[in-house]
């Protein structure tokens, strides 16, 4: 396996006008959820209308970004020495590879989003320490991107792969068939290969005895992402659970992120309720 193959992967030959600044787009959104500073004023309007009618989508965003660095420090401790990360977004340190190495200097990262602008920083902040790479592609085709040669020259499929689909699937509508999308992507790694998800959600927290879903709120969200380049696509836990498929839920299974293996305080009923995403880290056997 060569490692040539970097360059090219951070040369995706778009142009300027090829970044649509005419509508919101997720990842710049989350960007911004996140205090980041990569974004447009359409992304800023839009988050702000999200931020106005949930105002504790930052809260989230800050506990799924926690999720999976603690997600990928497991599944890096269990031997897992190569990561495709679909869905990266805007980088934000600690970025994938960056939480990787610190358990494994090895660890190979291809990250994959459709968004442009995400190429114009990943040789900077992604790809630039080596072993890693970045490829402008849709989850809604999981062939194209594993057909890509630079993604098959940094990625073994022979050996387990950890596949990272945060925050991602809930962009995907039901016609569109998430599950499908997941088991293309599964069909093509090894035994021992992990999924690690998250998607977002509009159910109460089950521990929360106030728990209920704001209807107006949740309306004026996903409203404000019909304007975007990708709707928001809520799904309740029996909804999300199916996703895995093929790779078997670990401990303790499909919960709010806070609650995936905390390496902190957890926190209360009444947060847990705000934080409206599921996460969960599946092993195919």
């Amino acid at each position: 396996m060569t490692w040539g193959s970097e360059h090219r992967m951070n040369q995706q030959g778009f142009a300027a006008e090829d970044i649509d600044t005419s509508r919101p787009h997720p990842a710049r959104m989350y960007d911004y959820y996140l205090g980041g500073w990569d974004n447009y004023e359409v992304d800023r309007q839009a988050a702000d209308h999200v931020i106005r009618a949930h105002p504790q989508v930052r809260l989230s965003a800050r506990a799924n970004r926690a999720f999976l660095r603690r997600a990928v420090r497991e599944v890096v401790r269990g031997g897992v020495r190569q990561i495709i990360d679909v869905g990266t977004g805007i980088p934000t340190s600690p970025n994938t590879h960056e939480v990787a190495r610190e358990i494994a200097p090895d660890v190979r990262v291809a990250y994959v989003d459709n968004d442009p602008i995400v190429a114009t920083h990943a040789g900077a902040k992604l790809t630039g320490t080596g072993q890693a790479g970045f490829v402008l592609g849709d989850v809604r085709d999981p062939e194209a991107i594993l057909a890509r040669p630079e993604v098959r020259e940094l990625i073994d499929f022979g050996e387990p792969v950890a596949l990272l689909l945060v925050a991602v699937l809930h962009f995907v509508t039901d016609e569109e068939d998430p599950a499908g999308i997941v088991a293309a992507f599964a069909d093509a790694l090894p035994a021992g290969s992990h999924l690690v998800l998250s998607h977002a959600t509009a159910e109460p927290y089950e521990g929360y005895a106030d728990g209920y879903t704001d209807v107006k709120a949740r309306d004026s969200v996903v409203g404000t992402y019909k304007n975007a380049t990708a709707g928001l696509n809520l799904r309740d836990r029996a909804a999300v659970e199916p996703l895995f498929g093929a790779f078997e839920l670990l401990d303790p299974g499909l919960v709010r992120v806070p609650l995936w293996r905390p390496d902190g305080p957890v926190p209360g009923p009444e947060e847990l309720n705000d934080t409206i995403f599921y996460g969960g880290v599946g092993r195919k056997g």
